[in-house]
């Protein structure tokens, strides 16, 4: 079974959520959006990490792609 690790957005860094993701861990993200509270699912399958949200599912073929998206979206600190 999977290990689940539940976070805040900006609780860790973009290399701590990397890495969680590379040990196999998935990661659940508390984000507010528009008011309301979401979760947002990251993952890896071990040859793609995954971003699933309310409303799409993003999908990365390497490390540096889904480094780029949790930065961008807000899911990782500015730190690392």
């Amino acid at each position: 079974m999977t290990e689940v690790l539940r976070v805040a957005a900006g609780e860790l860094s973009a290399d701590e959520i990397i890495d969680a993701l590379n040990e196999g861990q998935r990661i659940l993200v508390d984000v507010e959006v528009a008011g309301g509270d979401h979760e947002v699912v990251l993952r890896y399958d071990g040859e793609t990490y995954h971003c699933d949200t309310p409303t799409n599912l993003h999908r990365h073929s390497d490390e540096s792609g889904m480094r780029g998206c949790v930065r961008r979206m807000g899911y990782a600190s500015d730190d690392g």
